[in-house]
């Protein structure tokens, strides 16, 4: 993990020349109001994305996030935890606006630079409110299905996690 006050330089596929300073210590320091039930390397142990997220930007987090981590090439929902397709396209996020810069694959993005230490006060507080607002998924399981039965909605168990939310409730 990077020390409080490193930059990290990014240059991938969907940023370049992108730079951006470590000032809190990583997993650590968080807004009170966000309690992910996951890191990020957990998410990416479990399955998330399809495998196919963050396969060009490996070089800007730690190296032992995916050493287990679920890859693909190519999206394969094989590669999810719940084994179902869960998510939109990037273009959907884009048409809908659900993309905050800087960071361009979305909320799964921040969330990775958020652990390991960037904060942007203006661009945290919109994102964890979104984050909070996917509670409702968790409410939405609890009242339709009977605990522990995980073949009960599959797809917002798949999301929950992909927010870092505890699926298995």
């Amino acid at each position: 993990m990077h020390k409080p006050g490193t930059w990290i330089e990014v240059n991938d596929r969907m940023q370049s020349s992108y730079k951006y300073k470590i000032v809190a210590q990583a997993g650590k320091e968080f807004d009170n109001k966000f309690t992910p039930y996951f890191t990020p390397k957990e998410m990416l142990e479990l399955g998330v994305f399809e495998g196919k997220y963050m396969n060009d930007c490996q070089n800007e987090f730690p190296a032992d996030w995916f050493e287990n981590a679920k890859t693909s090439e190519t999206s394969d929902p094989s590669m999810n935890y719940f084994d179902i397709k869960s998510r939109q396209s990037l273009q959907v996020w884009q048409k809908k606006g659900w993309i905050i810069e800087p960071d361009p694959r979305g909320w799964f993005q921040w969330y990775c630079r958020y652990y390991q230490g960037r904060r942007f006060p203006e661009i945290d507080e919109m994102q964890i409110k979104r984050w909070r607002s996917f509670a409702r998924h968790a409410g939405q399981i609890r009242a339709n299905c009977a605990p522990g039965d995980l073949s009960c909605r599959p797809r917002q168990r798949q999301a929950l996690l992909q927010w870092a939310y505890d699926p298995f409730i």
